[in-house]
């Protein structure tokens, strides 16, 4: 999230040549790839060993790849909402949490794009798990559907669909004049994954990048080299999207942006606040409207993409989005840290899976600024991972298992504490030293100045978004409704798709 105190004085000018270039541009279309659970180190323009992106690092290299871009919640429906709404995910009401609804009420960037005459589609994950049917709408708040071509074939654990067939259709049926807006949501890398199916792709377990909070042996890099698989697979259908764009003339006119709806599908990563939970990968390419081959290491918040892509068409952002276009500092020709004030982005959680007694969210929010990482468990009394012995909010993989099952041992025990155990009320990392996000410093006296201002930073922006976690009725969150799957056996509140009215106001 952008503070909102960016020089005025280049104001006038600024938007005088950003007016200029979007009109060169010819109103672009604009293709957002986005994967299903990938941390951000995983891709070839990174540095990855365990994976292939070329069609990633196509963008990248012929783009902007970005070093510091962060999800608004470590969870694909409320993301997908904010991304959506450029709004956080305290400030949406039901579509904040996992699984419930998508209010009519909030406004989303391709309803305004096809009221300016874009043509507007999707393949694939769109927003949800949820519910937006019964919420008034008459379609999924991304736009119209396509998904009528499958592949022949897919190995065991990814979608038939084909995302690329399906994105040609469109192409094929919109009106040639009108510009386009298409959102390839992929359902990959999000599990199941077929066991083994890295090992038999060819990759070799010393290629595996094992993060610091998982334990390293051949379980877990297996594990890791299924996930690159899939992640790979996402990419093939964006390299053939490319292509198709550069046969009928259209890639650089396109403005293309790839990124994630969130982490890594392993302990320590997805559902939680840590690096490897919301930092993702991303890029973006456009030659008529940016230079490329250049690397921008200002701060990104989800929220800020919706006003971006409105901006880059010349559509007005609505009037509710919080977010602040960031397409100064893809046409400002610099790279580095292009705008000193974008320096720090919020996000949150609140639900995740059914995975607590009463139906109980692990509410949480974070400040990311620089180096640092603070964040607040509001109620850290609850599991993070979930109620055990299941621990839910983990989906269930081999590395899960693991650590459960050697928990008991030296090495093992405290990075099982780190996934599956109770957060005190504050964190505070070194993310520069410390990815991972295992050395809490938050009790250290000489980094209590440092811990306070973190604190009232991000107090602020929860203020200013109308927070209830800190507005005195925080427990709004747990009376929403679920339409996923239940768990009766964790005891209290289990009705799919009901209002807990012992938590509404």
């Amino acid at each position: 999230m952008r503070r909102r105190t960016f020089l005025q004085t280049s104001a006038a000018a600024l938007c005088g040549a950003m007016a200029q270039q979007t009109n060169a541009a010819q109103r672009p279309n604009i293709l957002f790839a986005i994967s299903d659970d990938q941390s951000w180190p995983h891709a070839g323009a990174y540095g990855s060993r365990m994976v292939n992106t070329p069609a990633f690092d196509w963008v990248a290299r012929e783009g902007c790849l970005f070093s510091n871009v962060f999800a608004s919640a470590p969870q694909c429906s409320p993301n997908r909402a904010s991304i959506l709404t450029g709004r956080p995910i305290w400030s949406l009401e039901e579509a904040g949490t996992h699984s419930s609804y998508f209010p009519q009420k909030w406004t989303v960037f391709p309803d305004l794009l096809e009221q300016a005459g874009y043509a507007i589609g999707y393949t694939g994950k769109a927003w949800g798990p949820g519910n937006w049917q019964d919420a008034g709408r008459t379609r999924n708040p991304v736009g119209n559907q396509f998904s009528k071509r499958r592949m022949d074939s897919s190995p065991e654990g990814i979608n038939g669909l084909d995302y690329a067939g399906n994105f040609e259709d469109f192409i094929n049926q919109k009106p040639d004049d009108d510009p386009f807006f298409f959102w390839y949501g992929a359902s990959e890398p999000h599990r199941s994954y077929k066991r083994g199916i890295g090992e038999e792709s060819g990759k070799k377990l010393s290629d595996a990048d094992v993060p610091p909070f998982l334990p390293d042996n051949g379980v877990i890099r297996g594990d890791l080299l299924d996930y690159a698989v899939e992640v790979e697979w996402f990419d093939s259908h964006l390299m053939r999207m490319l292509n198709l764009l550069k046969e009928r003339g259209e890639l650089d006119n396109t403005m293309i942006i790839v990124t994630s709806d969130n982490g890594m599908p392993f302990p320590g990563a997805k559902a939680t606040l840590y690096e490897y939970g919301i930092h993702m990968p991303f890029a973006v390419r456009w030659p008529a409207g940016m230079k490329g081959n250049r690397k921008i290491k200002d701060f990104v918040s989800f929220i800020d993409l919706a006003p971006t892509m409105l901006e880059a068409a010349g559509v007005k952002a609505h009037k509710d989005m919080m977010g602040a276009s960031f397409l100064d500092v893809l046409t400002s020709n610099q790279s580095g840290q292009v705008d000193p004030d974008r320096d720090q982005i919020v996000a949150g959680r609140e639900r995740h899976s059914h995975s607590r007694f009463d139906n109980w969210a692990y509410p949480a929010r974070c400040i990311r600024k620089n180096n640092w990482l603070y964040i607040r468990n509001f109620k850290s009394d609850r599991v993070l991972a979930g109620d055990p012995p299941g621990y839910h909010d983990i989906d269930d993989s081999p590395s899960k298992s693991y650590l459960l099952e050697h928990r008991d041992e030296a090495h093992i025990q405290p990075l099982f504490e780190h996934s599956y155990g109770k957060n005190p009320p504050e964190q505070l990392f070194d993310v520069q030293r410390d990815p991972g996000c295992l050395n809490n410093l938050a009790d250290q006296p000489q980094l209590a100045a440092t811990k306070n201002q973190l604190w009232s930073e991000l107090l602020q922006q929860l203020e200013k978004g109308n927070d209830p976690r800190v507005k005195g009725y925080g427990h709004l969150f747990e009376s929403y409704p679920r339409f996923g799957g239940m768990r009766p056996e964790l005891g209290g509140f289990a009705e799919r798709g009901v209002y807990n009215k012992n938590y509404q106001r």
